[in-house]
């Protein structure tokens, strides 16, 4: 059992950490490596490790893929200038508006893509519409803060739920009959909580006669206008996905290579670089990060944790609900979402409930997974890239900032959104 725990911890640290730059991937791979040398996992953990994952991750790539060719048309620049101009320089309008635009772009596109690429567009027009520092980091918060509580919603809108929805086997059309109205409950906490916490700091009114005309921000009209109909055809791929029993990936990497072969003569879509610069490593890191949680399970850690899940459902539904939502949560924020949502999965597969309540705490795990990592920066990989953006550009949020903010905010939305789950899983059945 010490060398699974302690191979684990050191792969943790080395992901969070990434001395002179080291890839999250080698690292995790070569944590895979050391655990098959030790005899912690064999060759066939290895192959139920890809069965499980392979889906997930090339979706995930698919994804991020989509959404980096889009901004380089400027389809979120354009979408954020709409919001601006429909606040009607009324400032709490503006900033639920883009709390809301942030809920989208991470409902279509991950939480990443939420985090990685609105944040930035938020940011330059904060500064375009000459808002003060203190109104701009609340808004930059904001939309790091909502690019996770709500990327609750469909199975692609975080890899944490694409993980758990291969592994739980849930449909696309089911996992959103139970989650989209979860998320809901989730923005309008998220937005509640924002608001009293940064309510000083937003402007009452705010100036956009000199903001940008929406149209001036697209660079390729004729790859915009395709995009939509890529869009549309993707969500049906979505839904049919389910009826069809076919991986989500399929539907997802269509899409993708159809909006590379669109944009290839786009003067404005650098092809090669968008490829390249695609999270491959992604693919590489879920992989060898799994095996290395495997052999938790192998050492009967993940079966340890089924027995305190277990315990906590024989107070009832609530309880074994909103306890599997905070102990996802409370693992998340110390060792990374990633490795915690197979944790958790294997512990929940372990857990000695009845069918209805082992599918509600699957999605309770996914809740935890997404919103727990706003407690700490080293909760996921992309906070600790958001905040690597951030600093690029002059803004720096500290650790401590961070944490006081993310604890503050995300204890009260977490207990509202398991609630909702709770309730919404009792209505549906």
């Amino acid at each position: 059992m010490g060398l699974a725990v302690g191979l684990f911890l050191v792969v943790l640290v080395l992901i969070i950490v990434q001395p002179r730059g080291l890839s999250i991937g080698w690292t995790a791979l070569g944590g895979a490596v050391v655990a098959l040398l030790l005899g912690i996992v064999s060759w066939s953990n290895v192959g139920t490790v890809v069965s499980i994952v392979w889906d997930a991750t090339l979706t995930f790539v698919a994804v991020i893929l989509i959404s980096l060719i889009l901004d380089a048309v400027g389809f979120f620049e354009w979408s954020a200038l709409h919001m601006i101009r429909f606040a009607r320089g009324h400032g709490l309008r503006l900033f639920l508006l883009l709390g809301v635009l942030g809920a989208l772009v991470a409902m279509f596109f991950a939480n990443d893509g939420a985090a990685l690429i609105l944040t930035p567009i938020v940011y330059e027009q904060a500064k375009a519409l000459k808002l003060d520092p203190k109104a701009t980091v609340a808004l930059i918060m904001a939309s790091g803060f909502i690019a996770d509580t709500t990327s609750l919603p469909l199975v692609v809108s975080n890899l944490v739920n694409i993980v758990s929805a291969g592994y739980f086997h849930l449909g696309f059309g089911s996992y959103a009959l139970r989650m989209v109205p979860v998320d809901v409950v989730a923005l309008g906490a998220s937005l509640g909580v924002l608001y009293l916490f940064y309510r000083r700091a937003l402007p009452a009114t705010v100036t956009t006669t000199a903001l940008r005309s929406p149209a001036s921000a697209i660079k390729d009209s004729q790859v915009f206008r395709a995009a939509w109909v890529v869009l549309a055809l993707l969500l049906l791929g979505y839904f049919a996905s389910q009826f069809l029993h076919w991986p989500v990936a399929i539907f997802a990497g269509a899409a993708a290579v159809g909006l590379l072969v669109i944009a290839h003569r786009s003067p404005v879509v650098p092809i090669p670089s968008l490829i390249q610069n695609a999270p491959w490593k992604v693919v590489v890191f879920s992989i060898g990060m799994y095996v290395v949680v495997f052999g938790l399970r192998n050492v009967g850690l993940t079966h340890l944790l089924g027995t305190v899940l277990t315990a906590l459902a024989t107070h009832g539904a609530v309880v074994g609900i909103v306890g599997t939502g905070f102990v996802a949560a409370a693992l998340s924020s110390v060792m990374n979402n990633m490795p915690t949502v197979l944790i958790n999965a294997l512990a929940i597969h372990d857990a000695t409930v009845g069918p209805t309540l082992h599918t509600a705490m699957a999605y309770a795990n996914v809740v935890g997974c997404d919103l727990g990592p706003k407690f700490t920066p080293i909760g996921s990989l992309a906070t600790l890239l958001w905040l690597h953006v951030l600093e690029q550009r002059g803004v720096r949020i500290t650790w401590g900032y961070y944490m006081r903010v993310g604890v503050t905010l995300t204890i009260p939305v977490l207990v509202v959104t398991l609630l909702a789950l709770w309730g919404w899983s009792a209505v549906i059945g």
